[in-house]
């Protein structure tokens, strides 16, 4: 055996792991700052959030299974954010709480529904309350004022004959095909034309029956607003011109005062014909509150309030989503349609390129004439551009996107929505002075238990003792190298309870010496010398140092597939702490062993630790050369 080229190894492990500790990608900072792994929720704080689980038709709780759902979905979109240990776990039957270590983070949006919708626009009109008028016929052509205009988000257009894409642009401020809004000094009066050009069905014609709780909500606000303001609600069919008829805004004037959960019960027409109800109620509505694709329903962009359309295309048609700089260098989000998704895409762009039906009127069409189709994520309009071709593959969404919202969009669709409607309930930033003060501790325990075992190594052991002392030096700085590797690769994040199973795993790698070197002094004790008895010893103690570890490490990964948080920290650590000391044991403890045999110091009883079994051999081998017992 050859222990110089282990221990040649076991160094080019120490070279490349340290290299990989000051100067991998990760590293940044002075030489404390790259010798820093990254700490978890409990050493360096975080932020928790809880959020609560809501159904706004019945408001039972959700099902477990639901709820386990969401809670894999949300734990997902946090592990996007790229660090480790994050917590995710359900707390009773309705809430869930994330626990994400590190620099503090606003964690609201992790549990938004990122129930995806396409939705034509068929309506526009002002949703800032100011007076507006009926919309102008075909012929119409009311000139530009001062006023509130809903503005155009770009248009969606083919990119190539093999992959068109649709795109989303951000607002243009005034350019495009919406009819601007007349000026508030103009009074006119809808034309029977125009009359006949709002086939605008009735609050109940255009939606399907809802539950007795959402009825008696809506009795309530009726009651609330007073029947001459729900009646005069009610008859409308299209955006009142308050400005004509003064007594109709004094009577519509109580819908202003409603709260975005009362207005969110409202029926479709009434929150979009009802000037009174502003952009403002509507964006602050209850999450989910236009969950249904097979209804109508009412968002806002940019100040201008929209009739949508039935959703003809959802989010899981959606196969992929990922974020990707454009041609211009903005931010985008890419969308992969599945099969039957690709088919109901291309069939909503022709639907409307060609505004099949005249279902997009004049204040709904982009300014090239073509229908629009708004992105609608959860109750939020993310851009809703002008259909300027049949598109009959990928597309992407645009918008004022930076890298982190693009991102977050991406992760969002690509995991899919939630089963389970979520309120965030508190945010908490967690400090940690608590944890640091636990780790001070936790150290100094660890620091006095090594000293007691190194100590009694050297008083009982030896020159042997520094086989353990140098081993246990080797494994610590392997781990602590190796957790600030794998904090910057794959995140791994150090806990108390981290700590505490590398603390253990010391504990082990202690044990595997005493096996071996008592197994040394039972082949001295056998009639071997110290130094043949050295690998003679390796090789039946071997077996059991192995055994023992794998059973440690076969408990680690048990451990850790079937726990959650903290306690898989444990695990993971404990059996990083378990391999590493395995190799420690191969490339140092046994070559250097071999090394210490050739030495004089080994075969002295007194410096080596072996003196309890030389005498016993010596002993014997008096007695076995004197049989005789001499007499006087």
């Amino acid at each position: 055996m050859r222990p110089g080229r282990q221990l040649a190894v076991l160094g080019l492990i120490f070279v490349v792991l340290y290299l990989l500790v000051f100067f991998s990608g990760g590293a940044s900072g002075g030489w404390k700052d790259r010798l820093e792994p990254r700490l978890g929720l409990d050493l360096v704080g975080g932020t928790r959030l809880t959020l609560e689980a809501t159904n706004s038709v019945d408001g039972k709780p959700p099902t477990a299974a639901n709820l386990e759902e969401a809670r894999q979905i949300i734990e997902s979109r946090v592990n996007a954010y790229g660090v480790a240990e994050a917590e995710v776990v359900t707390e009773g039957n309705r809430n869930i709480v994330i626990s994400l270590p590190g620099e503090n983070r606003d964690l609201t949006d992790v549990g938004s529904a990122a129930e995806l919708r396409f939705r034509k626009v068929l309506k526009a009109t002002d949703g800032s309350g100011a007076t507006v008028a009926p919309a102008p016929s075909a012929s119409a052509t009311p000139e530009p004022s001062g006023s509130a205009t809903p503005a155009p988000s770009g248009s969606a257009t083919p990119s190539g004959s093999a992959a068109p894409k649709a795109t989303a642009s951000p607002s243009t401020g005034g350019q495009g095909g919406m009819a601007p809004a007349p000026s508030a000094s103009a009074t006119p009066t809808p034309s029977a034309s125009a009359s006949a050009a709002e086939p605008t069905a009735s609050p109940s014609a255009s939606e399907e029956p809802v539950s007795q709780t959402v009825e008696e909500q809506r009795k309530a606000v009726e009651q609330k607003v007073g029947a001459d303001a729900w009646s005069a609600a009610t008859g409308l069919q299209a955006p009142a011109d308050l400005t004509a008829d003064p007594a109709l805004a004094e009577k519509l004037k109580p819908f202003g005062t409603l709260s975005p959960q009362e207005i969110a019960v409202l029926p479709v027409d009434m929150q979009f014909n009802v000037p009174t109800i502003t952009c403002a109620q509507l964006d602050k509505r209850p999450p989910a509150s236009i969950k249904d694709e097979k209804q109508k329903a009412v968002a806002c962009e940019s100040g201008a309030k929209y009739l949508l359309d039935v959703a003809k295309v959802v989010g899981t048609d959606v196969k992929n989503a990922s974020a990707q700089l454009d041609q211009a260098s903005a931010w985008v989000v890419s969308l992969n349609f599945t099969g039957k998704g690709q088919e109901r895409w291309t069939a909503l762009t022709r639907e409307s390129y060609n505004n099949e039906g005249q279902a997009c009127d004049q204040t709904a069409l982009g300014q090239d004439g073509k229908c629009r189709v708004a992105v609608v994520l959860d109750n939020e309009i993310v851009s809703s551009p002008e259909i300027q071709g049949v598109l009959t593959g990928d597309s992407q969404i645009t918008g004022n996107f930076d890298s982190k919202s693009a991102n977050q969009l991406a992760s969002q669709l690509r995991y899919g929505a939630l089963p389970v409607t979520f309120v965030p309930q508190e945010q908490q930033n967690v400090t940690a002075t608590l944890g640091d003060s636990h780790l001070k501790a936790g150290l100094l325990a660890a620091g006095i238990g090594m000293l007691l075992v190194i100590i009694y190594s050297f008083f009982y052991y030896r020159l042997l003792g520094s086989v353990i002392f140098l081993s246990l030096v080797l494994s610590g700085l392997l781990v602590f190298g190796s957790l600030v590797v794998l904090g910057r690769s794959i995140g791994f994040t150090l806990t108390l309870a981290g700590l505490a199973g590398m603390i253990v795993s010391l504990g082990v790698a202690a044990d595997s010496f005493v096996i071996y070197f008592e197994r040394l002094k039972d082949e001295i004790r056998e009639g071997r010398s110290p130094r043949s008895a050295v690998p003679r010893a390796w090789i039946r103690a071997r077996r059991t140092i192995i055994s023992a570890n794998a059973i440690t490490l076969m408990s680690a990964v048990v451990l850790y597939i079937v726990s959650v948080g903290a306690v898989k920290g444990f695990a993971f650590a404990l059996g990083l702490a378990t391999v590493l000391d395995l190799v420690v044991v191969f490339l140092f403890r046994h070559p250097i062993m071999t090394m210490f045999a050739r030495t004089r110091a080994f075969l002295s009883p007194r410096v080596s630790g072996l003196g309890r079994a030389l005498p016993v051999r010596s002993a014997e081998q008096a007695t076995a050369r004197n049989p005789r017992v001499k007499e006087a």
